[in-house]
């Protein structure tokens, strides 16, 4: 098979009005970057806002390996194995962060026959939404401390201050600086990967710019001296913000290698943020298609329960069906084999009890599902066959997606399950009411999606709690951060960890993206970069193309 570099440079991608037409999206609602990508202007979905949608279909997974388990390259592949079938669809994924691009994950964009092109572009810079978030952010950084050097008129309490700094590259040297140093506004501060910028998740949780700016300023940065809240809109920096980020709101059109429109748009981490790409793109890509596939990232209980209890629930989503994907080497990984790549089926069926929790968590929320068996190319058949007998035993219906070799024409058999499933519907719910109280409902997401015995808050999240109470913000969804490499919060904790309790570490509002940050365990906001990171693989040859991706 041909390397996935060789496969791009033979596509021959199609203009961008092309693709644009194919959802009948018009040209002069296109911000174009070149041939092969272009912005859509957000105000379009404004003007289709009162059209009936298409179905909306989330692409989940079960818990990783340390590489994945090509959730990216399924949700391409399904598109366009809809588009085989004849039927108009697109796919929604989010943008690759330079963080794990230059670490560990490459770019993101797919593999095989079902690539998301152009993928040096797309990976590098794109548009410039993270380089406009991160600048976005910076401002408010710099003007929060320029208020404090220049007499402090709203009188900010900088032991209080809730606002941290990013950087798009992950650097554990910035997880712990100080700023100001020898002054009298010396203090520790820290840097968070751009990925899990507030800025990012509340462009993420909009339709348009008028409600970005709503949003923006009502961003909690610090509380005074009296114990107020001091936002965004109080440093009257609320319309800056928004400018920088006028065009980041738009979202991009690109396209997979068979033609197939994917929206690229946003790029919250799943394990520290929202997981999912934006509202806007979801909902305008509803508007032109019949079926739309959305990921989230990670696994059900981190992408997934974000995607249903908070995305869909600011947005008021009503997705039709999901797509859990299950590989020989995760059910290997967490059925505890010595080497994961390799056959191992007793390994494969211990595995098994981790691929069910993920299964009943797809249940709990009512939406019809298959789990999709994403073939390797160095899959045994007869280990296939059995994987997929075994899910079928289990209760669930199953489908082998043969994307990565076979491009759409191995993903026809799920996407006409998928078609079945969307229609019948379900009875979507979500898995808790929002006025609840907060330690509820972070009980509700660790009993019912990790299977925690029991929420334990250490004592700076007992404070975080009690501020929360006291300023009114208890009514907003929970985003729980913590490590995707197992259902608990341990790293260690493979397949299905029982029992177990669920530490919470901080409570923190973002008031802009509409939740409440829950971190748990020993998660890190700002990742650090392997021994021998990916970026060491890349070079630029004569005519500016990226080797080593």
């Amino acid at each position: 098979m041909l390397k996935d570099r060789d496969i791009a440079e033979r596509t021959k991608l199609k203009p961008i009005e092309e693709i644009a037409a194919s959802l009948s999206i018009p040209s002069e609602d296109l911000i174009h970057y070149g041939r092969h990508i272009a912005k859509v202007r957000s105000s379009l979905y404004g003007r289709l806002a009162k059209r009936s949608g298409g179905r909306l279909i989330l692409v989940t997974a079960m818990s990783p390996t340390p590489a994945g388990d090509g959730k990216t390259t399924v949700t391409i592949g399904l598109a366009q194995a809809f588009k085989a079938l004849g039927l108009r669809a697109s796919a929604c994924i989010r943008q690759p962060s330079l963080g794990p691009f230059f670490g560990s994950k490459g770019g993101a964009t797919g593999g095989g026959y079902s690539q998301v092109l152009p993928a040096d572009d797309i990976a590098m810079q794109f548009t410039g939404d993270d380089y406009a978030v991160i600048s976005a952010h910076s401002l408010i950084s710099s003007v929060l401390d320029n208020h404090v050097h220049y007499g402090n008129r709203l009188g900010i309490d900088t032991a209080n201050i809730f606002w941290r700094r990013v950087a798009p590259i992950s650097d554990r040297a910035l997880r712990k600086v100080v700023v100001s140093p020898g002054t009298e506004e010396e203090r520790t501060e820290e840097f968070h990967i751009s990925a899990a910028s507030e800025i990012m998740s509340t462009l993420c949780l909009v339709r348009d710019l008028d409600e970005f700016r709503a949003r923006a300023g009502q961003i909690l940065l610090a509380l005074d001296k009296n114990g107020r809240p001091v936002t965004v809109d109080d440093l009257k920096i609320g319309g800056a913000v928004t400018a920088l980020m006028r065009s980041a709101v738009n979202p991009n059109l690109v396209q997979t290698n068979e033609g197939s429109p994917v929206f690229i748009h946003g790029g919250p981490f799943g394990n520290i943020s929202l997981g999912c790409n934006s509202l806007i793109a979801t909902s305008l890509a509803m508007k032109v298609s019949d079926y739309v596939l959305s990921e989230a990232g990670f696994s059900t209980e981190l992408g997934a329960e974000k995607f249903f209890d908070i995305k869909c629930r600011a947005g008021g989503l009503h997705p039709s069906a999901a797509v859990i994907i299950a590989t020989t080497r995760a059910l290997r990984f967490h059925g505890g084999a010595k080497d994961y790549l390799k056959k191992d089926t007793e390994a494969l069926k211990r595995g098994l009890d981790n691929l069910g929790k993920h299964i009943e968590n797809i249940r709990s929320f009512g939406v019809p599902f298959i789990v999709a068996i994403n073939r390797y190319p160095d899959d045994d058949d007869l280990e296939i066959d059995a994987l997929a007998s075994m899910i079928t035993d289990m209760g669930a219906e199953a489908s082998v997606v043969d994307v990565f070799e076979r491009g759409g024409k191995g993903g026809v058999d799920c996407a006409e399950r998928l078609v079945k499933k969307a229609r019948e519907g379900g009875a979507f719910k979500f898995l808790y009411k929002t006025d609840e109280p907060v330690i509820e409902k972070i009980g509700a997401v660790a009993l019912n999606m990790y299977g925690a015995e029991k929420v334990e808050l250490c004592d700076e999240a007992k404070r975080d709690l009690a501020i929360v109470e006291r300023l009114s913000y208890d009514a907003l969804p929970v985003c729980i951060a913590k490590t995707p490499r197992s259902l608990s919060d341990n790293p260690k904790l493979l397949g299905r960890p029982r029992p177990f309790t669920l530490k919470v570490k901080r409570i923190r509002p973002a008031l802009g993206a509409g939740y409440l940050v829950v971190e748990c365990g020993e998660i890190l906001l700002m990742p650090g970069l392997p021994e021998n990171p990916r970026a060491e693989l890349m070079d630029v040859d004569a005519e500016g193309r990226i080797t080593g991706i």
